[in-house]
């Protein structure tokens, strides 16, 4: 991923043809900062159409700017166009910021891109460097205006440092306000991820292969991480289903599972059951039946669901942070309401194995 510190680099490289002509020119003159600048544009230029067979536009454009630059220089050998020569400079940089930080056109983005190939953003890595941007636009604009103020009204000395000095200082103030930031970013994320419950992520048959938070395996069905749900029959045949409250994250509202519930990452299916089952019931000391295990999986999320069985007649404790009611349903009235919104997904395709493995041989005995 593009840091800001990346770039701030990127912004520097595309502009190197400028930079070249104002460190020649501070040190050697004008008429030498001009030519210096200019071989340096036309090997930039010959270096990229060897290696890629195409003249670059950007190159040429920043080229020219040079010679447009230094021929008015010449033209207009005063004090006050020196001084107003980096504020002009910073004009034009401005305005690129401008268009690629408040538009949808990414320009300065495809002007520093030809110094790296092959690199593709994605829309929040834009979204980053558009900010970076705008908060750039703001930092020149400001130090533009004290630029032009001090070539007009301050001593030479003034001008000296705000033209030079002051924008360094202005730009390691923000690369520092970044960097603070980006540590407090990741210090939030790395607090959340400490406090996020945590999922094996496991095949089909139960192999553990690696472990995640929540929030990634819920919304990637690729992630099959085990659950455990517990079916509870009384001694009428009817099944007991608990409406999920309404603050649940998916299928607020609806009936499912007498008992059902993730497994934390290294936590035995066994002490998951029961922990499960007397959080959301308040059921311990049970003795519960293996029924089957299986893949579910949805838009939402992938699930292994280790199912059990619990023969049982109430009453039963709700936990109201996680279940609105419950209670027993007839078979044939679950029937009756099947794929009616009624009830969430994962119950009515577990429902169809219960008749085929449990409800049936109710039935029978009944």
């Amino acid at each position: 991923m593009l840091d800001r510190k990346t770039l701030l680099k990127n912004l520097a490289i595309g502009f190197l043809p400028l930079l070249v002509f104002i460190v020649v020119d501070e040190f050697f003159g004008l008429a030498a900062g001009l030519i210096v600048a200019i071989i340096f544009g036309l090997g930039e230029t010959i270096f990229v159409y060897l290696k890629e067979k195409r003249l670059d536009r950007f190159i040429l454009f920043d080229t020219g700017l040079i010679v447009a630059l230094g021929l008015v220089s010449l033209a207009l050998h005063n004090d006050i166009f020196f001084k107003l020569k980096p504020g002009l400079i910073e004009l034009i940089l401005i305005a690129l910021l401008g268009v690629s930080g408040f538009s949808k056109n990414p320009l300065l983005i495809r002007m520093t891109g030809r110094y790296f190939k092959g690199i593709e953003f994605s829309e929040e890595q834009l979204s980053q460097m558009r900010r970076m941007m705008r908060r750039m636009f703001y930092l020149l604009a400001a130090h533009t205006l004290l630029i032009f103020y001090s070539a007009y009204y301050l001593s030479t000395e003034a001008w000296g440092f705000i033209s030079g000095g002051l924008l360094y200082l202005l730009l390691g103030g923000m690369m520092l306000a970044e960097f603070i930031r980006a540590r407090r970013q990741r210090g939030k994320m790395a607090q959340q991820l400490q406090n996020e419950e945590w999922f094996d992520l496991v095949t089909p048959e139960g192999k553990v292969i690696g472990r995640a938070p929540r929030r990634t395996v819920h919304g990637n069905p690729d992630l099959l991480h085990p659950v455990v749900h517990v079916h509870i029959l009384n001694s009428k045949g009817e099944l007991f289903l608990q409406k999920r409250a309404r603050n649940k994250d998916l299928y607020p509202g609806y009936w499912d599972t007498a008992v059902g519930g993730h497994v934390s990452s290294g936590e035995s299916i066994e002490h998951a059951l029961h922990r499960e089952a007397e959080e959301e019931l308040g059921i311990s000391m049970a003795k519960f039946q293996p029924l089957f295990r299986y893949v579910m999986k949805n838009p939402h999320e992938s699930e292994l669901v280790h199912a059990f069985l619990l023969r049982e007649e109430g009453p039963f404790f709700s936990n109201r942070a996680e279940i609105s009611e419950g209670r027993f349903w007839q078979v044939q009235e679950i029937e009756k309401k099947l794929g009616k919104n009624v009830f969430t997904p994962n119950f009515e395709q577990e429902f169809a194995l219960l008749k085929k493995y449990v409800l049936g041989s109710v039935k029978r005995n009944a």
